[in-house]
């Protein structure tokens, strides 16, 4: 998987199974079946990417012959999931099964039409963690636009005392516009994303994008 870095900490990952099931999914025909399959796979890959970094502790393990000793994720580190609602279920079902032991804390907003900017209706995360030294983050939002949801989200965990360098944010689809934003706001901020289109229509739209990824994924289309 090969590192690009675009803006400071962005990892644009390189794989064929990113390039392949992007391209199932951008298609307006793909149905919304094919379309969730084709998306947990494409997830599958860029958290794998996105937590390679989770440190590992020696614990002593009993075999059938032997005890050993074996690496396991380190039991003092807490692993967050945070999908932005609704479309950051799609990541976090794959999450949830890649790391059953995670915490899946979700954030909800929509985004003003006008405004374009996000506008809160759900938290699920605590009023303050305790150890906040030992957690790590994982954003989940399939689409990076504009970038102001991403930057909302962000700055809800730094408020809550998450360190930056313990946040990683994972997108399906990047957008030159949010890149920047969230790397102007946030230059430490790491961020795994599968591809960085060419940018934004007048309504805020990723170009060329694949729609709606909440609708999409849920098959809300109005007919």
């Amino acid at each position: 998987m090969e590192k690009i870095d675009e803006a400071g900490r962005v990892n644009v990952v390189k794989h064929p199974l990113c390039e392949h099931n992007l391209s199932i999914i951008r298609d307006k025909n793909t149905d919304a079946d094919v379309f969730k399959s084709a998306l947990k796979r494409l997830g599958t890959v860029l958290i794998l990417e996105a937590v390679k970094d989770l440190p590992l502790k020696n614990y002593p393990v009993q075999t059938p012959l032997a005890q050993c000793n074996s690496l396991l994720l380190d039991k003092d580190i807490r692993i967050i999931f945070a999908p932005i609602l609704r479309a950051g279920l799609g990541l976090s079902d794959v999450a949830a099964e890649l790391i059953p032991n995670a915490s899946i804390q979700h954030v909800g907003m929509y985004r003003d039409e006008i405004t374009l900017k996000p506008v809160w209706y759900y938290d699920k995360t605590p009023v303050e963690y305790s150890s906040p030294d030992n957690i790590r983050v994982f954003i989940l939002d399939p689409m990076l636009a504009t970038g102001n949801s991403a930057v909302a989200t962000v700055s809800l965990f730094l408020k809550r005392g998450i360190c930056i360098n313990n946040i990683t944010f994972v997108s399906i689809l990047s957008a030159p516009e949010g890149i920047l934003a969230l790397s102007t706001a946030f230059p430490e901020l790491k961020i795994v994303t599968a591809k960085i289109d060419e940018g934004l229509n007048s309504r805020g739209y990723i170009l060329p994008g694949l729609g709606d990824a909440g609708d999409r994924l849920f098959n809300t289309f109005e007919k």
